[in-house]
């Protein structure tokens, strides 16, 4: 995380700003696995109002559970496929895409997003093997919202921060 991500992040909590979350970051049960990922203080901000809740998958109205899914690079183009070789990009840009709607309708400017998700992974991602190797990249809907002017960082950054 860079010191402007680190700044941006400071002064939303401080100034109670809405904060963009991945749901499964909140303890809901909604990853493909149909389990959750819950941070404590994560939990607060929703708690206190200041965290709204996203999953991209979700908003996409894919199934919980689901089939897992990586990113993939086909002619020079960003794909992903799930782990029985289906193609389900469109439904992943569906999903990135009603996550920008939520971020210009609440006004978050800031995303903390669940690392190495192919929608939400903020850095680093899987790639596209399915061997859980890691790559330099970001998930489809973190890519659109840096696009649009949305700081997005991961749940192990914000943990970092608090330090």
């Amino acid at each position: 995380m860079n010191q402007k991500d680190f700044t941006c992040l400071k002064e939303a909590l401080e100034k109670k700003k809405k904060i963009l979350v991945s749901s499964c970051l909140l303890g809901m049960k909604i990853n493909y696995e149909g389990k959750a990922h819950p941070v404590n203080e994560l939990r607060q901000l929703f708690l206190q109002g200041q965290a709204i809740p996203v999953c991209p998958e979700v908003l996409a109205t894919m199934p919980i559970p689901r089939d897992p899914a990586e990113i993939v690079v086909v002619n020079g183009e960003r794909k992903v496929y799930n782990n029985k070789k289906i193609d389900v990009t469109e439904e992943y840009l569906l999903g990135a895409q009603r996550t920008l709607d939520t971020a210009r309708t609440s006004g978050a400017k800031i995303a903390i997003m669940k690392s190495k998700s192919p929608s939400c992974g903020c850095g680093k991602i899987y790639d596209g093997t399915f061997s859980e190797n890691l790559v330099s990249g970001d998930g489809i809907t973190v890519a659109l919202l840096k696009e649009n002017g949305i700081r997005v960082i991961s749940e192990e950054d914000f943990l970092e921060c608090l330090k």
